[in-house]
């Protein structure tokens, strides 16, 4: 049995998030009709991560186990043959037996974009954060700072999923703006539940006033979701980067 991991980008506006559901369109069903026609039998495949209805993706890790014995290099035009528009494989390789997708992971990295003008612009639509108020980068990225290191999350998690810990690594947090546009770039070792909108929503709070940018560290320590900013709305959030060892690690690392 082939162990066979997809590299795949997708705008994540029509769909109610990765994960299967019973009466909403997903990205992992509609990958999974198609993986099925292609290899002739029925495919379950195991994405990276749980991102959310409106999230997109730039890069994006999935794997699943087949005996069809079509080259991996040949899947990404059969699957982009069949998949809608919004979503497309770029690379497969075949990966070791025991890989998978997201406990094999070892990092990742969101990107949180918001449009910051006092003008809406109609192509941002459903892939920035509208905001018509002007930021602070300077005081967002000096808050950002403190996210950075082995902390306990829970102030900046929404209840939904059970965890055993709440505490992640976060090896940076970058806040840049060009233009318009502000990206708010973190890598951890894993996210909690809402965590990269909730800290982007705490940075907002931070540039808006209601937040020093120095009383992180204490928000944090505090564990108490209800001291830090709001959960910003999906549409400004993408999964830009995935980091594993071996064959996977090197297609998804390619540019």
């Amino acid at each position: 049995m082939r162990n066979i991991a997809l590299r795949l980008r997708y705008d994540g506006t029509r769909y109610h998030g990765w994960q299967e559901q019973k009466n909403d369109v997903t990205v992992a069903a509609t990958l999974q009709k198609a993986l099925t026609r292609v290899c002739g039998h029925p495919v379950k495949a195991v994405g990276c991560g749980r991102t959310d209805a409106g999230v997109h993706a730039e890069r994006y890790c999935a794997n699943f186990k087949t005996d069809a014995r079509i080259p991996a290099d040949r899947l990404p035009l059969a699957l982009n043959a069949l998949l809608p528009p919004d979503i497309a494989v770029t690379d497969a390789v075949d990966a070791d037996e025991d890989f998978n997708a997201i406990l094999s992971c070892l990092k990742k990295e969101y990107t949180y974009k918001i449009y910051n003008s006092r003008i809406r612009d109609p192509f941002y639509a459903d892939r920035a954060y509208f905001y018509p108020a002007p930021l602070n980068a300077e005081l967002m990225a000096r808050a950002a700072r403190h996210f950075v290191g082995t902390r306990d999350f829970a102030a900046v998690r929404s209840v939904g999923t059970e965890t055993k810990t709440t505490v992640r690594t976060v090896y940076w947090y970058e806040v840049t703006q060009s233009g318009r546009m502000l990206e708010l770039r973190v890598c951890a070792d894993g996210f909690l539940y809402n965590m990269a909108r909730a800290m982007a929503g705490t940075l907002l709070y931070v540039s808006e006033g209601k937040i020093g940018p120095d009383e992180l560290p204490g928000l944090l320590e505090a564990r108490d979701r209800r001291l830090t900013g709001p959960t910003v709305p999906p549409c400004g959030l993408y999964m830009t980067r995935i980091w594993y060892d071996g064959p996977v690690g090197r297609m998804m690392s390619a540019d």
